[in-house]
């Protein structure tokens, strides 16, 4: 499969999705689903997208699904189930209900297995949790609770706009600059840094907004939602870019 992908060839990002249940038609069942918005982001970017529903992992299983792949994101979803980072569970954080145990333990496999060999990796909200936890970190649960606000999600749906200050020499500074107006619509954040992460955004509350593992490997991950502001597709390339890279290399290897 990798002998195809040379010059020129888009690359393949796999991205991962929901599952919950869901209404469509006349249906009401269990689904894996992602708006579409996401895949939509990659495509204007230049990647293919290949959806990547959770289902029972290990690592082997883990690395069979990144064979076929040149690139991953992890997107938004439910919160991560806090016995993954040794905590009890706050009363405002989500039920850890079967599913997303099981989504959790799936996107903790491919995260890890993704960076073990290099993978380019782009985190999306809940992405940027699961980064987090993967590596050993830890998330407030609730960020009200330190901040004293509910800015950073508001309800209802609606997406409020932090300003956010990237950190001076980070890969995320060299994508978008010096700051960023960013699309939130989250409860929770990081906490405690997983190994070998760094700190590349935070916004005027000093809440944790973008965090980065330094090199030359793509790893990557955002608090806020890019795929809401498509015109805006500076992540997006910045990801897809590095996934095509990533590609001609294990061509020519």
């Amino acid at each position: 499969m990798a002998s195809a992908r040379g010059e020129g060839v888009r690359p393949v990002i796999g991205l991962t999705t929901y599952l919950q249940q869901a209404q469509t038609s006349v249906w009401d069942v269990r689904a894996s689903f992602l708006p579409a918005i996401y895949f939509e982001g990659v495509g204007l970017a230049g990647g293919i997208s290949v959806l990547l529903p959770p289902q029972p992992v290990d690592d082997d299983i883990a690395e069979r699904v990144l064979d076929g792949l040149d690139g991953l994101i992890i997107t938004g979803g439910r919160d991560v189930g806090p016995a993954s980072y040794g905590q009890d569970r706050h009363p405002a954080t989500d039920e850890p209900v079967e599913d997303n145990r099981m989504r959790d333990a799936f996107e903790f496999a491919l995260v890890r297995g993704a960076i073990r060999r290099g993978m380019p990796v782009l985190g999306i909200c809940r992405g940027a949790q699961v980064l987090n936890v993967a590596l050993g970190g830890t998330l407030h649960q609730h960020l009200p609770d330190v901040i004293g606000h509910t800015h950073h999600q508001q309800g209802n749906a609606v997406f409020s706009t932090s300003s956010v200050r990237t950190v001076p020499g980070t890969r995320l500074a060299s994508i978008i600059g010096e700051s960023s107006d960013a699309q939130c619509y989250h409860h929770q954040a990081i906490d405690r840094l997983g190994q070998g992460l760094i700190v590349s955004a935070q916004d005027g509350d000093g809440v944790i907004e973008a965090v980065e593992i330094p090199g030359d490997n793509f790893v990557l991950a955002v608090q806020w939602h890019p795929e809401e502001r498509l015109d805006d597709l500076r992540l997006f390339a910045a990801a897809v870019q590095a996934a095509a890279t990533y590609a001609n290399e294990r061509v020519s290897a």
